[in-house]
């Protein structure tokens, strides 16, 4: 299991610390959240904050655009370090070809489900997807629970996914539930208020990893 700390949930006064912190506790990516006060309610991280952390750590880096029409800020992230761009069907035009684009800027590509979309819109890009983005929470907040209805969306993308595709589940994840959602078939977790109100992020970590056994 891939432990993906959420950036939304660290210390905004010290987000350079949290991260290399991150990295010296085991973290294996960094996911931040870009919100842009339309598609979701609160506004968040740009490109030059990316670019400005990337400086700072060799972790993968996950940009999941909670923003509308996607498709104008992907080069901006590619230069700001972006590993990897995860898009919502309900903000693009085109889903196949946002999801190409990102792929044509030398990205990994991936998908966020919000917790009442469809396997379904996934049908004409599956094969070109490198990451889905199981939202357990409905996005926009962090420390929210999870939804339970989730694990039978995540069994379902086992079923459909290239086995090279991360399944990843953000939100509501902890100690108790990322074992659930590894039963399902999730290879990867973002993780916030879990990781960041532990006093030691490297015990934290190490749980998330020892329950998905």
């Amino acid at each position: 299991m891939l432990v993906c700390p959420s950036m939304l949930s660290a210390n905004s006064t010290k987000l350079g610390e949290e991260l290399i912190n991150l990295e010296k506790s085991g973290a294996d990516s960094i996911h931040w959240d870009v919100m842009d006060g339309s598609f979701v309610e609160a506004i968040t991280f740009g490109h030059h904050v990316i670019a400005d952390h990337r400086k700072l750590s060799n972790l993968r880096f996950d940009v999941h655009l909670m923003v509308e029409n996607p498709e104008k800020h992907m080069e901006n992230f590619a230069q700001a370090g972006a590993d990897v761009i995860i898009v919502h069907p309900e903000a693009c035009g085109r889903l196949h070809s946002a999801v190409d684009r990102i792929k044509s800027i030398g990205l990994k590509s991936g998908v966020a489900l919000n917790p009442a979309t469809p396997v379904d819109v996934l049908k004409y890009c599956v094969d070109e997807l490198d990451m889905v983005l199981v939202m357990g929470v409905n996005p926009g907040s962090s420390g929210q629970s999870f939804i339970e209805s989730q694990l039978k969306k995540i069994a379902q993308l086992g079923s459909i996914l290239p086995p090279s595709a991360e399944i990843c589940v953000d939100g509501g994840m902890n100690d108790q539930t990322v074992k659930e959602c590894a039963k399902c078939g999730a290879n990867s977790v973002v993780s916030g208020s879990y990781i960041f109100k532990n006093s030691d992020y490297a015990a934290a970590i190490a749980k998330l990893k020892e329950n998905s056994r």
